[in-house]
């Protein structure tokens, strides 16, 4: 080979060489391209929530909606409780009033009863020449009558033969009774009251036995 042509041969191996170092610089650039983006990728991937709080998980959001759901159950099991007592207080409030309306005069009605029977004892042995006594006295005695009647208060007062009542009868002896039928009234000692339906005085009697 002659002088020229290794010349020229060395000519082109220095003119391959920069093609061959362009190329490498390339390779380094993309690779450090690559490696960049993965960097960016990871960071990306482990960057905090926004604001630095960590979103609850579905587990937790369920638990806690199972909480507010007891937690409502029992607000609405009180609330019921609640209107249940408010209504057992009312209802025992218009008793209480109703109560006292038909049994406020209980006491007073109950002080009276010896005045009726006195009454009714000194008619019984009032002689027959005291008329006008025994007038005065009847009419004082069925105007008694009348005022406690129209304050609730009734008479008890059994006949002969009625049967023995113990919740508005009260016995004062028991006697054989012939003819009589028995636990059969024979005789009222004294009579009895009720005052609105409420036995305020039982009354007396001799029962047969």
């Amino acid at each position: 080979m002659s002088k020229d042509e290794n010349k020229w041969k060395d000519f082109s191996d220095e003119q391959v060489e920069p093609e061959s170092a362009e190329e490498g610089v390339e390779a380094s650039t993309e690779s450090a391209v690559d490696a960049e983006a993965d960097t960016d990728t990871d960071a990306s991937q482990e960057q905090p929530v926004e604001g630095g709080l960590e979103l609850p998980s579905r587990q937790q959001l369920e638990d806690q909606l199972t909480a507010m759901e007891q937690k409502v159950a029992e607000y609405k099991d009180q609330s019921v409780r609640s209107v249940a007592e408010l209504e057992n207080v009312r209802r025992r409030a218009e008793r209480d009033v109703q109560n006292a309306h038909k049994f406020g005069t209980e006491r007073l009605t109950a002080d009276l009863l010896p005045v009726v029977d006195s009454l009714v004892r000194g008619l019984e042995t009032l002689s027959d020449q005291s008329e006008s006594v025994r007038e005065g006295m009847s009419l004082t005695l069925e105007l008694l009558h009348k005022t406690l009647n129209k304050n609730g208060v009734e008479t008890i007062d059994p006949a002969a033969g009625e049967l023995f009542n113990p919740e508005v009868h009260e016995a004062m002896s028991m006697i054989p009774q012939p003819g009589a039928e028995k636990n059969t009234i024979i005789q009222v000692m004294q009579e009895g009251y009720l005052l609105n339906g409420r036995v305020l005085r039982a009354a007396m009697v001799i029962v047969a036995q």
